[in-house]
């Protein structure tokens, strides 16, 4: 079966959705990065996130994941994060630094 939702990994498309899956922290981190002004790292680091919690690299076009796409798939992940709203934004901090220190060693 093909869904033409279902992505390599996780589409920075898809952000904008997520906002509603957890609490006004997590509203506010998606708001802001849904702006066009954002700054791209911190999107990549949305997908990193997103990315590390789906098991994206691990999805085939024969998975459950995969049938029902990708935008289905990150509001479950998101919703049914075991931790709670201050521990899903160090998360994400966490990523947003790896990506930072990644892109700072590459310009060098």
């Amino acid at each position: 079966m093909f869904n033409i939702d279902t992505e390599m990994l996780f589409p920075m498309r898809v952000i904008p959705t997520l906002g509603n899956a957890r609490g006004p922290e997590w509203q506010k981190l998606i708001d802001h990065l849904s702006e066009d002004q954002t700054d791209d790292s911190e999107k990549i680091a949305m997908t990193a996130l997103v990315v590390k919690l789906a098991g994206c690299a691990g999805c085939n076009t024969d998975s459950f994941r995969a049938m029902k796409g990708c935008t289905q798939c990150a509001h479950l992940i998101v919703k049914r994060f075991k931790g709670n709203d201050a521990e899903l934004m160090r998360n994400y901090q966490d990523c947003h630094k790896e990506v930072t220190l990644y892109l700072s060693k590459r310009d060098q």
